[in-house]
């Protein structure tokens, strides 16, 4: 089963996939936890190409195509493989955030999005958990860890909004795989949520 985590920038959807990832370990599934940008060691290497630096250290289409590289080399040497072996992969973000950040948050590019998935990734995960919350508070969450990877969250609150949107739309669109989970609790909260949705699957 592949699981993908989605939401903006500070949601807390890296906490909730290392937390279902130890939940499912702890109930004796075999489970890889990933990421993306990175998840592979070429994918990594893109990682700090596109998360550092100026906000327009690259053009909206070179950003994509970088994007997409990494997540090629991620599928090819992390994902299938451990699908192919019968394991749970959980995924911090995947393709829905190019169609949101690249798609539709730097410059409209969504055709674009979603030719390269198809001709290059052409593959969705069985359950994406979208961890919606309010933007601003999202924001002030992620700009509080101080760290070098800030490129995205630089562009500012309007752009968060932009994005919410984006991915509440995106949940429409692929209804079959999406659940919204209510961000704006506790982690222990969501995390109860998260649980809810997927054991039954599961089971």
């Amino acid at each position: 089963m592949f699981i993908s985590f989605e939401g903006i920038d500070g949601s807390g959807k890296s906490t909730q996939a290392r937390l279902l990832a130890d939940h499912l370990k702890n109930a004796g599934q075999e489970v890889v936890l990933t990421r993306e940008p990175g998840g592979s060691s070429g994918a990594e290497e893109i990682r700090k190409l596109v998360l550092e630096g100026d906000t327009d250290r690259w053009s909206a289409t070179t950003e994509l195509l970088l994007f997409t590289a990494a997540r090629r080399d991620h599928l090819e040497r992390t994902i299938r493989p451990a699908l192919a072996d019968g394991k749970i992969v959980i995924c911090d973000r995947f393709a829905d955030s190019s169609r949101i950040y690249q798609g539709l948050g730097r410059a409209e590019l969504g055709d674009l999005v979603d030719q390269l998935h198809a001709l290059v990734i052409g593959q969705e995960p069985d359950l994406t958990l979208l961890i919606d919350m309010d933007p601003e508070k999202g924001l002030d969450r992620a700009l509080s860890r101080n760290g070098t990877e800030e490129r995205f969250e630089d562009f500012g609150v309007g752009m968060q909004l932009k994005m919410r949107q984006g991915f509440l739309d995106l949940a429409k669109r692929y209804s079959e795989r999406f659940r919204i989970i209510n961000g704006d609790q506790d982690i222990e909260a969501v995390q109860n949520d998260i649980r809810a949705v997927l054991d039954p699957m599961l089971a």
